[in-house]
C-alpha cells in the first residue's frame, strides 16, 4: 500500500441540467470552519455546511453536506473571489469589479458597508492575527490605476488608509501580516504595507493563468518561478528553503504544512517542504482551483468539490516506518516539531523513534536499535515479549501495544530455523536490558527485566553476568527463577539468588550441597571459600553458628576465617569462639594468633593458650623435616610477649626436648646461668648460647653483656671438650672482656700461645681506646684554644679603672687587679660575674 499524506473525499456535487452547466459552474471557494462558500459563474454565492465528526474526518456514508442560503448578486458576471472575515461575520465578494460585504450566515448585504468599486483583485489579512483589534486590513488592486490600496475594515465601515504605487498592474497577490507579495506580468515584487517600500524579487515569463503567489505563513511566500521551480521567499527577500521542482502547467498551489499541493488539469501532486520530494499523486479530472484550509485543501471542478484532509502525522510517520522509509520518517518528524505543542511532539517523537528502532532491529542493526529504543523510552517488556522463551517472564496484566505492528515478524520462526542468527538477537536483548536496568525506563518493570536477564544468562551460559545479577540486589521472582536455575544446574547462582533476597540459610544450604557433592555445578571452582567468606560477613549469628562446625570440619585453616575475618564491629564473643575451637587445634591456634597479632589482646590466658598450642603442635610435628615455622613462632612469642605466665609454659616444656624454649623461659625469670647451661649441655648449640647472650643484653648495656659472656666462658672452661669454644668466644669478643678478669679465670694449664690472639686483640683494642682518648683530648684543647683566640680578638676594648670605682653587682670598690666586664661595659668583681643579668 502506497504512502498517503492526504485522504480524498467528495463533499459536494451540483446537480443541474446540461444547458445550465456553463452558467452555474463553480468559479471560486472560501472556507471557514465547516462553512464553505461557493462563487459561481452566474454571480451566485452559495453557503454549504460540511458534516461534522468526532475525529474531524467526515464520513460520506453517514452524513452529507447541507446546502445553506443562496444569494444572487445583481450582475451577470462571475464571482471572482471570496474571503471571510469571521471577526465581524462578513463575507467579502468580488464580482463585476466591485467588493460587496455579505453576512456570513444570512448572505444579506451589510447595509453600512458600501461597495468598493473598480477592484480587480483583493486579499484580506488573516483576521486571527488581528488579536484584540477592532479591525482587519484588506489589500485591493484598482482597475483604473497602477496602485495597491490598504483598507481598514471594521464592523460597520471601511476606509482606505494607504496607497502603494506600482510600475505595472498586478496579476496576483498574497498577503502575510504586514508583507505583501505581488506578481505583475513579468516579475514578482515584495511590498511592506507599513512603510510602502517595494523590492523586486525576480522576473518570470508565465502567462496570467500560471502566475502563482501563495502565502506559506510566518512571513514566507511560495511563487511559481522560472524553469518550473516553486520558489520560497521570505518577507526579507531571501530564500531559506530549497526550491521545489514541480510539474509544468501548474494551475494553483496550496500550503498545508509540511506539504505543498500543486494542481494540474488532471491531477494533484503533494510535495514535502522538508525534503522537497513528491509524496503523493491524486487523480482529479478537470480541476479548476484549490483552497487551503486548516486541515488540508478543497479542490473544485465546475460541478464538484473534493476535500483532501491531512492524515495525522503519527499515522504518516508510522506508515513511512512500516515501509522502511526510515530517513523520510525522521525528516518528517523533525519537520513538524515547530508546529506542534512541545508535549505532543515529545510523545510523537518517542513513538516514532521506537518504530524506527524496530526497523533497525529486524535488519540486525542492533546498536542503532538499542540507542533508538532508549531514546524513545520503549517499555522493555515490549522487547521481552518478542522472544518466544521469555514471555513467561511477563506479568499476566501486560498487554503489548506492538502486536499489530509486528504481527508478521515473529522471532519464533528464526529461533527454530536459524539459531546462530537468533543468538545475535539474544545478545541484543541482554545489551538492551542491561542498559535500561538502572534507569527510570527499566525501573518501571524491574521484575520482568531481572527475570528476563536471568533466563537469558542461563540460556547463553553467561556465568559472569549471571553471577553479577544474582549476587547483588535484584527483583527476580523466586517462583519463576528458582526452577530455571535448578533445571540448568546453576546451583551456585541459586544460592546467590537466595542470599540477595535475604534467605541466608537456604543460600548456604545450597552451597553446602555443592561442596558435599549432592549438586553438580562446574560454574564455580571454590564454593567452600565463598561459603567461608559469606559466613564471615553475615550478621545473622545464628546462621554462622549453625554452619560453623561443618565449615571447620572441611578445613580448619580456612574455616576459622568465619571468626577472624569478621568486621571489627561485629565480632563474636572470644570465649564462645574459643570454646568451639577446642575440638579444632589448628583453627584454635590460628584464632589465637589473630587475637594477639591483629586484635592486640593483652589477656594472659590468650598468650598462655597460644604458647601452649605452639608447644603442642611442635611436639606433634617432631617427626616432620621442617619445624622451623611453628617453632620460630613459639620462640618469637616467648621472647616478645610480656603477657604469658612463664611458670605455666615452663611446666609444659621442661620435660620436653624444646631446650631453646626452656632457656628463654629461664632467662625470663632471670636464671641466665641455668639458661646457658641448657643451651650448652642439653641443646649443645653454642651459637644459640652466644645469640642468647646478645639478645638478652640488647637493651641492658655492655656491662650486662660482659657478665653474660663471662658466665658463658666459665661454663666453657668447666668442660675440657669446650676449650676451643672458650678460645673462640674470647677471640670473637675482645672488646667485651676485661683482660684482668679473663686472665684470672683461665686455667693454669693454658699456655700464652693459646690465648695469644685474644691478648693481642685486647691489648690492641686497649691501646686503640687510649690513643683515641688522647686524640679526643687534644682536639678538645685545640677547640678551647680557638675559642680563646676568638675571645681575645673580640676583647681589645680598653677599660679605665679609677679610684673609688664600684662593682655594679655588690656596690663595693674594685680593689683587686682582676675584674670582669659585662657586655654592656659594666665593671664587676670576678666573683660577682655569675650574678650579673648580662
Amino acid at each position: 500500500m502506497a504512502f498517503r499524506a492526504f485522504t480524498q473525499t467528495h463533499v459536494y456535487g451540483k446537480q443541474a441540467a446540461p444547458k445550465e452547466k456553463d452558467k452555474s459552474s463553480i468559479q471560486c471557494l472560501e472556507c471557514y470552519d465547516r462553512n464553505v462558500y461557493v462563487g459561481t459563474k452566474d454571480a451566485t454565492v452559495q453557503h454549504l455546511i460540511l458534516p461534522s465528526s468526532e475525529n474531524g474526518d467526515p464520513s460520506p456514508g453517514l452524513s452529507k453536506t447541507r446546502e445553506g442560503r443562496t444569494r444572487k448578486l445583481g450582475s451577470s458576471n462571475q464571482v471572482a473571489h471570496l474571503r471571510a472575515v469571521p471577526l465581524f461575520n462578513h463575507l467579502m465578494v468580488l464580482c463585476d469589479r466591485s467588493i460587496t460585504a455579505l453576512n456570513m450566515f444570512s448572505l444579506e448585504p451589510v447595509p453600512t458597508l458600501k461597495k468598493i468599486q473598480h477592484v480587480s483583485m483583493f486579499e484580506v489579512c488573516d483576521s486571527s492575527l488581528a488579536g484584540q483589534a477592532a479591525y482587519v486590513e484588506m489589500v485591493t488592486s484598482t482597475s483604473r490605476r497602477k496602485v495597491i490600496r490598504i483598507h481598514v475594515v471594521g464592523v460597520d465601515k471601511w476606509e482606505v488608509v494607504k496607497e502603494v504605487p506600482l510600475l505595472q498592474d498586478p496579476v496576483a497577490l498574497a498577503v502575510d501580516g504586514t508583507s505583501l507579495c505581488v506578481a505583475t506580468s513579468d516579475r514578482y515584487l515584495l511590498c511592506d504595507i507599513q512603510t510602502g517600500r517595494t523590492d523586486e524579487l525576480f522576473p518570470h515569463n508565465h502567462s496570467r493563468q500560471h502566475v502563482i503567489v501563495t502565502s506559506v505563513g510566518r512571513g514566507e511566500f511560495l511563487l511559481n518561478g522560472p524553469e518550473s521551480l516553486g520558489m520560497f521567499v521570505m518577507k526579507t527577500g531571501i530564500c531559506q528553503r530549497p526550491p521545489l521542482q514541480w510539474p509544468q502547467e501548474v494551475l494553483a498551489a496550496g500550503v498545508c504544512f509540511p506539504y505543498i499541493l500543486t494542481l494540474q488539469p488532471q491531477e494533484l501532486s503533494v510535495f514535502s517542504m522538508v525534503d522537497q520530494q513528491r509524496k503523493q499523486t491524486v487523480s482529479l479530472s478537470d480541476a479548476k482551483g484549490l483552497l487551503s484550509t486548516s486541515d488540508g485543501v478543497l479542490v473544485f471542478t465546475e460541478r464538484d468539490i473534493f476535500s483532501l484532509r491531512l492524515v495525522p502525522f503519527e499515522e504518516q510517520i508510522q506508515a513511512l516506518v512500516m515501509h522502511e522509509r526510515v530517513e523520510e520518517a525522521l525528516l518528517l518528524l523533525d519537520g513538524v516539531q515547530c508546529r506542534r505543542p512541545l508535549d505532543s511532539y515529545k510523545e510523537l517523537q518517542k513513538v516514532i523513534t521506537c518504530l524506527v528502532g524496530f526497523v533497525h532491529f529486524y535488519q540486525q542493526g542492533f546498536s542503532e536499535a538499542r540507542n533508538l529504543f532508549i531514546t524513545g523510552e520503549l517499555d522493555p517488556r515490549e522487547i521481552i515479549h518478542l522472544y518466544p522463551d521469555m514471555q513467561s517472564c511477563l506479568s499476566e496484566d501486560f498487554q503489548s501495544q506492538l502486536d499489530q505492528v509486528n504481527k508478521d515478524r515473529d522471532l519464533q520462526v528464526l529461533w527454530q530455523d536459524d539459531r546462530n542468527t537468533f543468538r545475535h538477537y539474544l545478545a541484543f536483548l541482554g545489551d538492551f536490558l542491561r542498559a535500561v536496568r538502572g534507569t527510570e525506563q527499566g525501573l518501571q518493570c524491574i521484575k520482568e527485566v531481572d527475570c528476563a536477564l536471568l533466563r537469558l544468562y542461563v540460556g547463553l551460559g553467561d556465568t559472569e553476568n549471571l553471577q553479577q545479577l544474582v549476587a547483588f540486589p535484584n527483583e527476580c521472582e523466586l517462583d519463576h527463577c528458582v526452577p530455571v536455575l535448578e533445571q540448568h544446574n546453576r546451583f551456585f547462582a541459586l544460592g546467590s539468588l537466595y542470599q540477595s533476597h535475604g534467605n541466608q540459610i537456604n543460600a548456604i544450604k545450597t552451597w553446602v550441597k555443592i561442596t558435599d557433592g549432592f549438586h553438580k555445578d562446574p560454574s564455580c571452582s571454590d564454593v567452600y571459600g565463598h561459603i567461608v567468606w559469606t559466613l564471615s560477613q553475615l550478621q545473622d549469628r545464628d546462621t554462622v553458628w549453625k554452619f560453623a562446625d561443618w565449615t571447620l570440619q572441611q578445613n580448619q585453616e580456612i574455616g576459622v576465617q568465619i571468626f577472624s575475618r569478621r568486621p571489627p564491629d561485629d565480632r563474636f564473643e572470644t570465649q564462645d569462639v574459643l570454646a568451639l575451637l577446642e575440638k579444632y587445634p589448628l583453627a584454635l591456634l590460628l584464632y589465637l594468633e589473630f587475637l594477639i597479632h591483629n586484635v592486640n589482646s593483652e589477656e594472659e590466658r590468650h598468650h598462655n593458650c597460644l604458647a601452649l598450642a605452639y608447644v603442642t603442635q611442635t611436639l606433634q610435628e617432631e617427626q616432620e623435616t621442617d619445624l622451623r615455622e611453628t617453632r620460630g613462632k613459639l620462640q618469637q612469642l616467648l621472647w616478645e610477649s610480656k603477657f604469658y605466665d612463664v611458670s605455666t609454659v615452663y611446666e609444659r616444656v621442661k620435660s620436653t626436648t624444646l631446650h631453646i624454649e626452656k632457656a628463654i623461659l629461664l632467662g625470663r625469670t632471670g636464671e641466665h646461668s641455668e639458661a646457658l647451661q641448657v643451651l650448652v649441655h642439653q641443646e649443645q648449640d653454642l651459637q644459640a648460647a652466644e645469640a642468647y647472650c646478645c639478645r638478652v643484653a640488647q637493651s641492658r648495656g655492655s656491662q650486662f653483656r660482659q657478665t653474660l659472656l663471662l658466665t658463658l666462658l666459665q661454663i666453657y672452661l668447666c668442660c675440657k671438650d669446650l676449650t676451643s669454644a672458650a678460645v673462640d668466644l674470647l677471640n670473637n669478643n675482645p672488646r667485651v672482656f676485661a683482660t684482668e678478669t679473663v686472665v684470672q679465670l683461665l686455667p693454669d694449664s693454658w699456655s700464652v700461645q693459646l690465648v695469644s690472639q685474644f691478648l693481642v686483640k685486647t691489648l690492641r683494642e686497649t691501646l686503640h681506646h687510649r690513643r683515641m682518648a688522647m686524640l679526643q683530648k687534644a682536639l678538645g684543647q685545640a677547640e678551647l684554644m680557638r675559642h680563646k683566640v676568638i675571645w681575645m680578638q673580640a676583647s681589645h676594648t680598653k677599660f679605665r679603672l679609677g679610684n673609688g670605682q664600684k662593682c655594679e653587682v655588690c656596690q663595693k670598690e674594685l680593689a683587686e687587679s682582676q675584674f670582669a666586664c659585662s657586655l654592656k661595659g659594666e665593671l664587676m668583681h670576678t666573683s660577682c660575674s655569675g650574678f650579673s643579668s648580662s
